[in-house]
């Protein structure tokens, strides 16, 4: 992986993605007692940054694949099936029976075909192969594979300019992370565009697979793949692909709470008028509550605003 890669999925990214804003409030500043930027990838088409990464991906497939499948909790399978879509391709989504409602019906809006698993008993990963291979179709792995990498590695292109643009050239970057395919293209973006920021990875208590990993200099699995709200950035362990990567460029890592997620959820609502699901805002939540030693400027990422309604309200009750 490199930042060559990056700027050719940018070039198949041009007129499909959207240049999505990097916002900034006073009220979230007196909060965190620094500047904090939020760079809104909420606002990107199908909800999240995975339309990057997805589009990047089946872009770059032959003209003879037959199909594609992808195993996703909601956000990477609404990418693929978007991007299936508009090449004429079949998709299949594998997808855990918990999912939120809204995820799994906006997936098979976009005309994929959704298969449920058991995320506590069953393997998505062999029901992938098994699925990809009986029916002759390629399968598009949420963050190991190089293409979706450089496609989510476009918003680090961006994150770049637009600090460039507000006059930032020194922050700490705070990235939503599961697998890595987030954090890992942000980190090879800034590595060429931006070498005085430092990127890191955030994620929810007790499923900090990415930090325990890079402090063992080996991949480690989380004990369970369930148990949190943040359910777009639970993975069973760091990619092969991205773990390289991330232990290369990564500075030290931050976890967040659930509680601080819905919190988070609430005050970004409130101040910035965005929508945000819990795994998508713990950046941000990272950001205004635990930032001690962090420089003066934190840009933190929004990874996702796909949340049902009742979650949402959960979230902004805390506000009472």
């Amino acid at each position: 992986m490199n930042i060559d890669e990056i700027r050719a999925a940018d070039k198949r990214l041009e007129g499909h993605v959207r240049r999505t804003p990097l916002l900034n409030s006073p009220a979230l500043d007196k909060i965190a007692g620094k500047r904090v930027f939020l760079k809104a990838e909420n606002l990107q088409h199908t909800g999240s940054f995975k339309f990057r990464g997805g589009w990047a991906a089946i872009s770059a497939l032959p003209r003879n694949t037959k199909g594609v499948l992808a195993y996703s909790s909601g956000n990477h399978a609404q990418a693929v099936a978007n991007a299936a879509q508009h090449f004429g391709l079949p998709a299949v989504i594998i997808m855990p029976s918990d999912a939120p409602l809204t995820k799994i019906n906006n997936t098979k809006a976009l005309g994929a075909e959704v298969i449920a698993y058991n995320r506590e008993s069953e393997d998505r990963d062999q029901i992938g192969a098994q699925i990809a291979a009986q029916r002759k179709l390629t399968l598009i792995k949420p963050f190991d594979n190089a293409d979706v990498i450089a496609g989510q590695g476009t918003c680090g292109l961006e994150i770049a300019a637009q600090a460039k643009e507000a006059g930032i050239d020194d922050a700490d970057v705070l990235v939503c992370c599961g697998g890595g395919g987030f954090v890992s293209g942000i980190a090879l973006a800034l590595e060429a565009d931006a070498p005085k920021m430092r990127v890191r990875p955030v994620e929810p208590v007790g499923f900090d697979d990415v930090i325990r990993s890079l402090a063992a200099g080996k991949r480690l699995s989380n004990p369970s793949t369930t148990g949190s709200i943040c359910d777009a950035i639970i993975s069973p362990c760091p990619g092969a692909m991205t773990f390289p990567i991330m232990s290369r460029l990564l500075h030290g890592g931050i976890t967040v709470s659930d509680e601080m997620c819905l919190r988070t959820m609430a005050l970004a609502f409130t101040h910035l008028k965005v929508v945000l699901e819990p795994g998508g805002a713990i950046a941000l939540a990272a950001a205004l509550f635990h930032n001690k030693g962090l420089g003066d400027t934190i840009i933190a990422t929004a990874s996702g605003g796909n949340v049902d309604a009742p979650m949402f309200a959960r979230a902004l009750e805390t506000l009472d």
